[in-house]
């Protein structure tokens, strides 16, 4: 439950088809357990206490009564588990009878949800046994005690107060506008769902899309519990299909048929983070409603759940070359726009023969075909001065002939010294003033050949450089259209990566994988023996780390302590502890103190869900201070 953790499970146990008395101790044998595995929220199927396929068995007063029965049993044995527990019966009240999902907890049960929508077509007959309800919540008598019985409930937890429980049943998820939309709207964070939805062919799949997509419209945790194995096959197979989501993202289902457990863990301050960021999301109204209060113990919830140390990269290497295409052409098409509004029929770069400034080459190369440009019109200006390597050189000229653009070679050492000389710089002091000159001078002769060329200044720079203030204010910082702006460091690999395996070219191939295995340097120091003496990773910290950073600090808006956590179980056996939290701590000073840079930046495409333009996602004041950030750290070890 620490850091809004909430460990769930959807079970499907084993019955028999209208024997109330094993179903309870099948339930209750698999709920001690889920509960003895952490879960706080157990979800049953639909009318498991009976058996969904009980069919006229339903009208039977014994059965229904046993029913009771055992509700009442398993809230007793269940009285010691830390958990709020769902499962689901028939039950009379008005003399007529409902399919209901009970809500237990601490042995009690807190309330008795019926459901909404009653399918009565194909092979379903529930109307036959079954009367609908309306959302009005009344009471009822079940044992000593009156129960809340409606569908307009909400649990609301008082130790997780992010934590705000609703319940629909199976059904109810398939109609056009399920009852979840107004549970989300009064403030649900967590839908359960209690189903019987029988299997047929490609049935799973678009099960699957439902629950995700439900998830993902109210921005919910989504536990769907499905009946399995030991329902009659009279006329329908079960599979126990259950499926746990989160914001549009599956993160636990079951193999089908065959019964068991499904765990995760939700992040419900996750979701509420999400919601207070969505001004189109509802305002919470609980009018109408009946919040009913539990309460669960707080503890630490171990993460089972899996955290990719690249959230910006996508882990499959389908979806991985779909991202990069699509990203690829954003980037192309935002700069295709830019050339046709300005009349401009040349691009200017300058070409290190590192990984920014060649995605910046590719795209606008990708570019200059949607507009029907000769590529030729794209300059390609190599720089070399104090830190420039032969490997490096070499990569820059052989990419821009590959390209077909056009390759200048302006050295700049010259016009450096004499800029030292003007300030009074001493070119053996190797200090900011040694290395920034050298980023200017450079932006000086691209701005300058653009105007003779009647161009556009192609920015290189990426999101992950912008994050860290990695870049010369006024220097590389500066261009006139930033094509890599919104691109982090550990995916513009991929997107290089992707364009080598897919160019068709053997010579660009070649060349591009030997910058992918380049360090990535400024190269702003003179190198050593040859080789790249100026590592950037070096300096401010692995990219791959400040990425994860960025993305849970912009993205879901975790506090350090959480994003610290997560680093710590995403990066187990890559780097220690101590070695995050330190660069933790760097990638916060840099994050707030380089604001500046960020907040004149020129203009860009934004490609995924996290950027830094202070004309979009980012409005950051210049001089915040990282001060409430950095203290939260402090006592980690």
């Amino acid at each position: 439950m620490k850091d809004g953790f909430i460990k769930t499970a959807a079970c499907t146990p084993d019955i028999k088809v209208a024997d109330c008395v094993y179903n309870r101790q099948s339930i209750e044998a698999a709920a001690k357990e889920a509960a003895g595995a952490g879960a706080k929220l157990i979800v049953f199927p639909e009318l498991c206490l009976t058996g969904y396929t009980c069919q006229d068995l339903f009208w039977q007063p014994r059965m229904t009564d046993a029913a009771k029965d055992e509700l009442l049993a398993l809230a007793d044995a269940t009285k010691d588990l830390d958990a709020l527990i769902f499962v689901g019966l028939p039950f009379e009240a008005g003399r007529k009878l409902y399919n209901v999902s009970a809500a237990l907890c601490r042995g009690h049960v807190l309330a008795l949800i019926p459901k909404t929508y009653l399918p009565s077509y194909n092979e379903f007959y529930e109307g036959r046994h079954f009367a609908p309800v309306d959302r009005r919540v009344t009471h009822v008598t079940l044992g000593k005690e009156e129960v809340p019985f409606g569908t307009d409930i909400i649990f609301s937890c008082a130790s997780v107060p992010a934590l705000t429980v609703a319940c629909e049943i199976c059904e109810d998820l398939w109609v056009p506008c399920p009852p979840s939309i107004r549970h989300a709207e009064a403030g649900a964070t967590v839908i359960v769902n209690l189903s019987a939805s029988d299997e047929a062919a490609g049935k799973d799949a678009y099960r699957r899309d439902l629950v995700s997509g439900q998830s993902a419209r109210l921005v919910c945790g989504y536990v769907y519990a499905c009946a399995g194995d030991g329902e009659s096959t009279t006329d329908l197979v079960f599979g126990g299909h259950n499926i746990i989501a989160e914001n549009g993202t599956v993160l636990a289902e079951s193999p089908r048929f065959k019964n068991g457990t499904v765990y995760t863990e939700l992040d419900v301050s996750r979701l509420v983070s999400e919601r207070r960021r969505m001004t189109t999301y509802p305002k919470c109204s609980d009018d109408g409603y009946t919040v009913i209060p539990f309460d669960l113990r707080t503890e630490e919830t171990v993460l089972t759940r899996r955290f990719s140390p690249r959230p910006f990269v996508p882990g499959g290497k389908e979806d991985r070359d779909r991202r990069c295409d699509e990203i690829l052409t954003m980037q192309a098409k935002g700069l295709e726009k830019r050339l046709r509004h300005t009349g401009c029929g040349s691009a200017v770069i300058g070409i290190s023969g590192g990984l920014d400034s060649t995605l910046a080459l590719l795209v606008t190369a990708r570019a200059f075909d949607l507009c029907g440009l000769r590529r030729e019109n794209i300059i390609a200006v190599t720089m070399p001065c104090f830190g420039t390597t032969d490997r490096t050189y070499g990569n820059a000229c052989r990419l821009s002939e590959s390209v077909g653009a056009t390759l200048k070679n302006i050295p700049i050492s010259d016009a450096v010294r004499l800029h030292f000389r003007d300030i009074g710089q001493s070119e053996d002091v190797r200090d900011v003033t040694y290395e920034n000159s050298q980023a200017r001078e450079r932006t000086q002769v691209l701005m300058d050949t653009a105007n003779k060329t009647g161009g556009l200044v192609i920015g290189t720079g990426d999101l992950s450089e912008l994050a860290l203030g990695w870049a010369t204010y006024n220097g590389d910082h500066m261009s006139m259209y930033a094509v890599n702006v919104s691109v982090p460091k550990t995916l513009v690999r991929y997107l290089v990566g992707y364009y080598a395996d897919t160019c068709g070219s053997e010579d660009l191939s070649k060349t591009l994988y030997d910058i992918l295995d380049t360090p990535v340097s400024p190269e702003l120091l003179p190198p050593e023996d040859g080789v790249i003496s100026q590592k950037t990773e070096d300096l401010v910290g692995p990219y791959e780390l400040h990425d994860f950073f960025l993305y849970y600090m912009l993205r879901a808006g975790f506090s350090p302590k959480k994003i610290y956590r997560l680093a710590c179980r995403a990066f187990e056996g890559e780097y220690a502890p101590n070695v995050i939290l330190h660069w933790l701590r760097v990638f916060l000073k840099r994050f707030f103190a380089q604001q500046f840079k960020r907040s004149c930046l020129p203009d860009g495409p934004k490609v995924g869900s996290v950027a830094v333009s202070p004309r979009g996602d980012l409005r950051m004041p210049s001089d915040a201070c990282a001060r409430i950030w950095l203290d939260e750290l402090d006592g980690i070890e």
